[in-house]
């Protein structure tokens, strides 16, 4: 399935690309190449298969959720070098 010029320059319209006259040949060799292959992937017959998420079994690796009690405010802003109220203070960054 070869790609026109014309269909190149009005993708790189829709794109918003400046190509130029050799950027719109390589462009139009690249996608030709590109829909070839996927092409060549339509015509593998895929009757028996399952879809799947991931070619590999996933499996939750992580350790379940324990709640446990937090800090309290205090205890959390001990040793911060300067608090207002209940969070820590910090040098202004803007003016």
């Amino acid at each position: 399935m070869a790609i026109t010029k014309e269909q190149i320059q009005w993708i790189a319209h829709l794109s918003r690309l400046e190509l130029k006259p050799d950027e719109l040949a390589l462009a139009a060799t690249q996608l030709t190449s590109i829909l070839d292959y996927i092409n060549q992937l339509q015509q593998i017959n895929t009757d028996n298969i399952e879809p799947l998420a991931h070619a590999l079994d996933v499996s939750n690796v992580f350790r379940e959720d324990d709640l446990k009690e937090s800090l309290a405010v205090d205890e959390a802003l001990a040793n911060a070098p300067n608090r207002q109220g209940n969070f820590y203070g910090v040098p202004a960054i803007l003016e």
